[in-house]
């Protein structure tokens, strides 16, 4: 929490938009830097915390806050952050959902090589670290939700969502197999 946010903020509430590059100023770096912690990308990590921003100024969002907006734009950086993955993997999903359909139809999907990727897949994933494995292979194999992976495990839903990104952080390179594995 920063002592300038009272002050700053205060500066907004009356109409002040200095006060706001001064916001902008103070907050940019750590938020890009928390929301790389969750984005593969740095550009995609600043998208996300330029988007916040503007969503603050359009909304005027600086009105509800009294004294500090710095834990609110750390939380919301890591809930945007959250949100584009998944509608990146969701926008993926549906596109390797075409191909693979469009490989089976013109039956142009060559079965050694599926079996190649599986296990180089499987071999990946073997390579993960004990806790992260456990928890990949409840969400993805037994098809559990976090809550449940959490009390199978006797861990936080979060330490769950943790491992989970961690996994796909480490099989990034082998996603398309594994929803590729889910269609055949």
């Amino acid at each position: 929490m920063n002592t300038n946010d009272f002050e700053i903020l205060n500066r907004l509430k009356q109409r002040d938009s200095a006060a706001f590059k001064e916001l902008f100023d103070l907050y940019y770096l750590p938020l890009s830097t928390h929301a790389l912690k969750y984005c593969d990308s740095f550009a995609m990590a600043e998208d996300i915390v330029q988007d916040l921003f503007v969503k603050i100024w359009d909304d005027k969002l600086y009105m509800k806050f009294d004294e500090y907006i710095g834990p609110y734009l750390f939380k919301a950086v890591k809930n945007n952050a959250l949100q584009a993955i998944k509608a990146k993997a969701k926008y993926r999903f549906e596109d390797i959902e075409n191909q693979v359909d469009n490989l089976l139809a013109e039956d142009k999907l060559d079965k050694e090589f599926v079996e190649q990727e599986k296990n180089k897949l499987y071999q990946k994933i073997e390579s993960l670290p004990r806790k992260s494995k456990e928890v990949f292979m409840s969400i993805v194999l037994e098809n559990l939700k976090y809550k449940e992976v959490a009390l199978k495990y006797d861990i936080s839903v979060n330490t769950v969502k943790t491992h989970y990104s961690r996994a796909l952080k480490q099989l990034r390179s082998g996603i398309e197999i594994i929803i590729l594995l889910f269609f055949i």
